[in-house]
């Protein structure tokens, strides 16, 4: 049975950074594409980050500069490091992973991607 599951959220000021951990379970992801996804309240879930390879990253652009995802293979988990926390980053935090093929572009609609996390909550104050 495969499993994303996520740590790391909390109550943070702006400003303020959180690192967000995903831990798969129930097969192997080395080949996988790993992302981050997120759903402010009354909003469409929206990408973040997503990593492909261990070395080729994307970010949405509300994101780049302040955010790094990173993966490591050995223990199949993804990282979302958040830095420079806005009150606008407030969301519930979301692990996905998809076996794209090769040469496809990440998809960065939610549609596509086949395994999800429960979600983790993220609250910047202002």
């Amino acid at each position: 049975q495969v499993q994303l599951v996520e740590s790391g959220g909390g109550l943070v000021q702006a400003g303020g950074s959180l690192r967000l951990s995903c831990a798969a379970s129930g097969r192997t992801f080395t080949t996988y594409t790993l992302g981050w996804f997120r759903q402010a309240p009354e909003k469409e879930r929206e990408f973040v980050a997503a990593i492909r390879y261990s070395v080729s990253t994307t970010y949405a652009d509300s994101v780049k500069g302040r955010f790094t995802i990173s993966r490591d293979n050995a223990k199949d988990t993804v990282y979302l490091q958040m830095n420079s926390l806005k009150p606008e980053d407030t969301a519930v935090y979301y692990c996905a992973a998809v076996n794209l093929p090769f040469g496809m572009v990440v998809p960065r609609s939610q549609v596509g991607w086949g395994y999800w996390g429960q979600g983790t909550q993220v609250t910047v104050s202002s």
